[in-house]
């Protein structure tokens, strides 16, 4: 019996990379997913892929900067599935680094509204859903460099850690109502936006491979993994934390 038999999971940002990853290993485990995401193609080749194995899943389009989407995303799960256990948020977007003064006010409110405010109206009317369920769990992916920072990505790191901020904060306001909220630190993975901005720049796989001590780039199903333990049972003790899955790169600070 898998870890989220009879569960349900929406996944936000499950079309490809960490959440494409996450809604595979949900539904591996017996859970039923509902993966979102702003690309109808991307999110119905996940729900192909579960289904392939076997596996129930649905596709739900969704801008997560827009409420009235939100709400209908929340609502098409729990009418699909009869509730909500567990969610995740993987939305991402890519912003070339710039220094603070370059990032232009467009870039600026786009990266908060996306990363942000989306998270924010994500909780709103998921944590209504998990209480009527008596608990649940809340995932949304950070950053490896919760406790660091870079050159030129300010915008990225401002984001990263109002939703880690959020999460903490959420776990005070919902421990004795048995919602958890937690986040995942990615390192640096082989996803589209990694493999894009690859093949954009000459050594960039090379000089982010050494970030890490084991001289490589992770694969989004290995922080897939720390994702749906952190959502499962066996992390039930665990509330408000930030699970960093980075290869170690955090202890080789010095290479940055």
């Amino acid at each position: 019996m898998g870890l989220f038999e009879g569960k349900v999971i929406l996944v936000v940002g499950g079309g490809g990379g960490l959440g494409r990853a996450c809604c595979l290993k949900f539904a591996e485990e017996g859970g039923k997913v509902a993966a979102a995401d702003l690309n109808p193609e991307r999110g119905e080749e996940t729900v192909r892929l579960i289904r392939e194995q076997g596996g129930e899943a649905i596709f739900i389009k969704a801008d997560v900067t827009k409420s009235p989407e939100v709400q209908a995303m929340v609502r098409e799960t729990v009418d699909a599935f009869g509730g909500l256990d567990c969610a995740v948020h993987a939305h991402v977007i890519d912003v070339p680094p710039a220094p603070l003064a370059d990032i232009s006010e467009e870039a600026w409110k786009q990266h908060i509204d996306i990363s942000v405010n989306g998270m924010f109206l994500c909780m709103k009317y998921e944590i209504p859903e998990m209480l009527k369920r008596g608990g649940g769990s809340i995932v949304s992916v950070g950053s490896g460099n919760e406790t660091s920072a870079h050159p030129g990505v300010s915008v990225y790191m401002a984001a990263k850690y109002a939703m880690i901020g959020m999460s903490r904060t959420a776990a005070l306001d919902y421990a004795k109502q048995g919602i958890r909220f937690n986040c995942v630190g990615p390192g640096v993975m082989w996803t589209p936006l990694f493999e894009s901005a690859a093949a954009r720049n000459a050594g960039h796989v090379e000089r982010l491979a050494n970030f890490s001590p084991m001289g490589r780039i992770g694969r989004p199903e290995e922080v897939a993994e720390a994702v749906v333990w952190l959502s499962s049972d066996k992390a039930s003790f665990v509330d408000g934390q930030v699970l960093v899955a980075d290869g170690g790169a955090l202890l080789a600070g010095h290479l940055r």
